[in-house]
């Protein structure tokens, strides 16, 4: 037993003296090697994905709650004070919500019935009803699925809401299933953008998105206004979600997921804090909001923008905000920060619909017109704050209203507790016409709406904490 050493300045005169014959034959082995490396390597950028369509559940009319309804039940089965229901009637009339938003039924029984098999029929009638819906529009079987992702906030059952949509379509043993929770309302394109991935490195072809929220065992009853506030706004809903990385499925697919962008700053406490489940001090259990959700919300989502614009502004636009940040921050010099004018890139603004102020901020923050917050302010109106499910409503709206051609990009924006902001980008792949299974079909013709009674201060004020 013996060993060679060779250095570094040795090598080329071993492989010189001792394999020169060769060499040709190695190098062109090595070439080959490398060329087909770089042909058969699947990129995850490379990868193209597809969203085939998607389902959003509208509940039956029995589940809908009108405005005066909702406030003579809650006089009916607690004991707020006077000065609590007069907050309630007052938000509830400035929160851009409808006549005709929905509740689960377990709120309807005498006394309602909030516990956990109420909640869980509220789950299963929502997901699948939205998944049933789904699966019969894209005539995509169970068995077919390989990757399932299913995000609910503040609602955790044994067994799991991806497990309960495993059984019950018999996605099979090798399904890769996750499920998430307290991820707030960005959790639903936080998901597509985990599905994104999945689909791009793995050979499986589809994947299945469940979005929703859990308004039964969540209803607050005490008399603290920061956790009134969500009881007067989140509603009944979810929506369902189908992803290919199918070449083949390009021809039938509605859109091509171009971008995802994730930004947070959770690292600021007042970030982390902003939106809670927590006690009050009564011990009564709710979701606060504080004051600092605005202030927070807005520096989230201008960091998301930032990052989102590298990707899709032109070049007109990335030279004009690099040159009014060179004037700010190296010139001394007083000038505004710029706003890109991101409708010079994108077709359509799809925006989580959290609450009137929340609307308002982002139509300030980029400068939208009242057609690009339409279908947010629509969906909000018709069906409430339904948490993730929410911008897949308001792009339904867009669709039932034939305002998707093909080519068009569709920003949709989703941001919530943590504090988190999500950005995707779709490309139509072809206009889409009003469809049946729409939950906008049978009554879009009543659609917009006139708002101006909503205008005017919300009854939360939203301001930092000194």
């Amino acid at each position: 037993m013996f060993r060679i050493t060779i250095t570094s300045n040795d090598l080329p005169k071993f492989i010189v003296h001792h394999l020169g014959p060769f060499v040709p034959v190695l190098l062109c082995l090595t070439l080959t090697v490398l060329v087909l490396s770089k042909i058969f390597k699947s990129k995850p950028s490379s990868r193209k994905v597809f969203l085939l369509d998607f389902a959003c559940y509208k509940p039956p009319a029995r589940q809908m709650w009108s405005k005066e309804f909702t406030i003579a039940r809650a006089r009916q089965h607690t004991n707020l004070s006077e000065e609590t229901f007069a907050f309630m009637e007052k938000l509830l009339e400035k929160s851009g919500i409808g006549p005709s938003t929905y509740l689960p039924e377990a709120f309807r029984r005498d006394p309602p019935n909030e516990c956990l098999e109420e909640a869980r029929k509220e789950s299963e009638m929502v997901i699948f009803g939205a998944v049933d819906e789904l699966l019969a529009k894209t005539g995509v079987e169970g068995k077919d699925i390989g990757i399932l992702i299913v995000n609910c906030c503040v609602f955790d059952v044994v067994p799991s809401l991806s497990t309960m949509v495993v059984n019950r379509y018999k996605l099979g043993d090798k399904v890769v299933s996750y499920n998430l929770s307290g991820m707030g309302c960005s959790a639903g394109l936080a998901a597509i953008g985990l599905a994104k991935q999945l689909l791009q490195v793995r050979s499986i072809p589809y994947a299945l998105v469940v979005s929703t929220e859990n308004i039964t065992e969540n209803r607050y009853r005490g008399e603290d206004r920061s956790m009134i506030v969500t009881n007067c706004l989140f509603r009944v809903g979810g929506a369902a979600i189908l992803l290919s990385n199918k070449p083949s499925d390009r021809h039938a697919a509605k859109y091509q997921l171009i971008h995802t962008v994730q930004t947070n700053t959770i690292a600021s406490d007042s970030s982390y804090n902003c939106i809670t489940r927590a006690e009050d001090s009564e011990g009564l259990v709710g979701v606060t909001i504080t004051k600092d959700l605005l202030p927070v919300a807005t520096k989230t989502i201008e960091a998301n923008f930032t990052t989102l614009g590298h990707l899709v502004l032109p070049i007109s636009e990335k030279i004009l905000f690099i040159t009014n940040y060179i004037a700010r921050h190296f010139l001394a010099a007083k000038i505004k920060p710029y706003v890109p004018d991101f409708m010079k890139a994108i077709d359509h603004v799809i925006t989580h619909v959290g609450g009137k102020p929340v609307l308002d901020q982002v139509e300030r923050s980029l400068k939208l017109s009242n057609i690009d917050m339409e279908a947010s302010r629509m969906a909000l109106y018709r069906f409430g704050n339904t948490s993730s499910s929410s911008v897949w409503y308001a792009l339904a709206y867009a669709e039932a209203k034939s305002r998707i051609k093909k080519g068009d990009r569709v920003w949709q924006i989703a941001f919530g507790s943590g504090f988190k902001c999500n950005s995707l980008i779709l490309k139509a792949m072809r206009a889409v016409d009003r469809e049946e299974m729409n939950p906008w079909s049978d009554e879009i013709d009543g659609f917009p709406v006139d708002l101006k009674s909503v205008d005017g201060p919300f009854p939360y004020d939203f301001k930092p904490s000194e």
